[in-house]
């Protein structure tokens, strides 16, 4: 199971490809600053794999290696931020608090 990440700048959006087919995504707007994460999603036949955990990672680890910040508005992404403080280095400052507080 290979799971591919690539950014779709045209949709606005991350896509994770399972052996080649499209197997869930992260949608985004660009603010001057920030990338906003909107919405995560996983295609129904994909759940359970790992497929959004993957997605996720590997899109904050895009972002982070642009210097890109992130404002992050989607649940699952956020749940995942609160999993993983290592990627807390990504999130703009002004929303870094959120994650931040115990």
């Amino acid at each position: 199971m290979t799971i591919e990440v690539r950014d779709v700048p045209e949709a606005h959006r991350f896509e994770a490809h399972l052996d080649g087919e499209l197997a869930g995504f992260v949608l985004y707007s660009v603010k001057p600053d920030a990338i906003v994460l909107v919405h995560t999603e996983v295609l129904p036949v994909f759940e359970g794999k790992g497929v959004g955990s993957v997605l996720v990672r590997r899109t904050l680890e895009e972002l982070r290696s642009r210097g890109t910040k992130i404002i992050p508005v989607c649940p699952f992404v956020t749940a995942y931020l609160h999993k993983h403080p290592e990627y807390l280095d990504v999130v703009a400052p002004d929303h870094r608090a959120d994650f931040e507080a115990a």
